[in-house]
């Protein structure tokens, strides 16, 4: 399988290439060229192997210029027990609340403790080899814009991974203290760690001019290194996604939730989009999804885009609490446009022009008409985030973080609205732990502690709950990052951390 750009359908790269490069020379998104297609007959196959079987048969199916080994080996490495605390790494609790029936898929349990550590613990090893395999002999310097979650997962996944650095950039007050801490602890010797004066679209928008900079990408290939990406921009960020839906779907199966066939629908807390663009895919290649509820927060661009087919980030921006959703410009509906336009790369191309020229961009009558079928959009303020934080646990015994009480709240007005009652995939894509003030303050009447690790204590004695390990041994982590730049200073900041004057 070989994969186009988004911006121009002349470019074709194989899967290696795509994993490699990160994004397309002109700033376009690589896409497959086609999509394997699953009979229910696979998915029953699916359901008789574990979540490494599943992962190992759909990376295959995507993953054309590598070997079974090399795809088996890094499957085995990325999702073992020590890592995800169990052998399923994405495991399902249900709740059935009156008529509703959610399936909370837990995408949490790896060593940040956020759904990133589904793909960020694979990447690593598909990068490796596709540089291997492509650029033979260069070292890899990824670079990470990050709301939160996807920063530390990143830096965990590549520390002390040989031929690569890694550099992430995170808005200074756009992350939780506990995200911040978990980035600025990062042990390993080519890890790097900087603060932005400014919100993540500033962060995400100064990584991709970095990566389309002539001069930066010849000043580093003059020393043997070129630029790949951690974000969902990359293909190998957003394929290892794919995997936990199909798995989901089988454990479903398996666990006689629904049968073999049932349609389920699919509830993503998304702000970039990738976490839900990921179960379209899965959808367009055979999963039974019957509709797509995208929940936003505040900073609701997308609940407005799927409504009306304007696009515009020219709006007031929120720093709410749940900071990995703060986001007002989602780089994964690139892709989406992409699909829902035929492959029509001088469309997308001019629609991405318009949005970095005037700030918006609308979509013509057709994509419209696809995107009201296929998604629902909804959003959630903070007040009825931690209404919906509170209600969970004190009515159903169920502690979730605030991104995933966004995406339940808006599934309740989904239903609310619409009748469907279908079994429901949400996708749980934090830890409650790592947004403590917040969770505390949802279910408890008490005066929270000042420190941050005596609020994650705290939660702990009140729910019952363990603390995840990864986090609690935070509180005694060396800090070791404390740089923080301007956005214009983004470029300057990238080659002074990597010695090129």
């Amino acid at each position: 399988m070989n994969y186009n750009s988004t911006r121009n359908k002349q470019t074709v790269v194989t899967a290696s290439q795509a994993i490699a490069q990160g994004i397309s020379e002109e700033g376009g998104l690589f896409v497959p060229q086609s999509l394997p297609q699953y009979s229910l007959e696979d998915i029953q196959a699916l359901t008789k192997v574990d979540y490494r079987g599943r992962a190992k048969k759909i990376f295959g199916d995507f993953l054309g210029d590598f070997t079974e080994q090399e795809i088996s080996e890094s499957v085995d490495a990325a999702y073992t027990a020590d890592k995800f605390g169990s052998d399923n790494p994405a495991p399902i609790s249900y709740i059935e609340s009156g008529d509703t029936k959610m399936a909370v898929l837990e995408l949490w349990h790896g060593p940040t403790c956020a759904f990133k550590d589904m793909a960020l613990q694979i990447l690593p090893h598909l990068l490796t080899k596709s540089v291997k395999k492509t650029y033979s002999g260069k070292e890899a310097v990824i670079l990470v814009a990050t709301s939160g979650d996807t920063g530390k997962a990143a830096l965990e996944g590549f520390k002390d991974v040989d031929g690569t650095k890694i550099m992430v950039f995170y808005p200074v007050n756009g992350v939780s203290p506990m995200q911040k801490r978990q980035m600025a602890t990062q042990k390993g010797h080519n890890v790097s760690v900087v603060a932005i004066e400014g919100n993540f679209d500033d962060a995400q928008t100064g990584v991709k001019k970095i990566f389309t900079n002539t001069d930066i990408k010849s000043r580093l290939a003059a020393h043997n290194m070129m630029f790949s990406s951690a974000n969902s921009i990359n293909w190998g960020r957003l394929l290892p996604q794919v995997v936990y839906y199909f798995s989901a779907y089988c454990d479903m199966v398996n666990e006689g939730k629904i049968a073999l066939g049932d349609s389920v629908n699919v509830v993503v807390p998304t702000g970039n989009f990738g976490n839900i663009l990921a179960s379209f895919y899965a959808m367009q290649m055979g999963l039974p999804v019957k509709k797509f509820i995208c929940a936003s927060n505040a900073n609701n661009v997308l609940t407005d885009f799927i409504r009306t087919g304007t696009y515009d980030r020219k709006r007031t921006f929120y720093t709410t609490i749940s900071p990995s959703m703060d986001i007002l410009v989602s780089s994964n509906l690139e892709r989406l446009l992409y699909h829902l336009t035929n492959g029509n790369a001088e469309k997308v191309a001019g629609w991405m022009q318009e949005l970095s020229a005037n700030g918006q961009y609308t979509v013509d009558e057709t994509v419209k008409s696809k995107l009201s079928e296929l998604f629902y959009g909804g959003f959630c303020d903070d007040e009825n985030t931690q209404k919906t934080i509170r209600d969970l646990y004190q009515e159903e015994n169920y502690l979730c973080d605030t991104h995933t009480a966004v995406a339940v709240n808006v599934y309740q007005q989904y239903v609310a609205e619409t009748g469907d009652t279908a079994p429901s995939i949400i996708a749980s894509t934090a830890s409650p732990y790592k947004f403590a003030r917040s969770v505390l303050e949802a279910i408890s009447t008490e005066a929270l502690p000042d420190d941050e690790f005596a609020m994650v204590e705290a939660l702990s004695a009140q729910t019952k709950t363990p603390i995840p390990a990864p986090l609690s041994a935070l509180r005694e982590a060396e800090v070791r990052f404390t740089v923080a730049c301007k956005v214009d200073e983004m470029p300057q900041t990238v080659l002074n951390g990597l010695s090129i004057h």
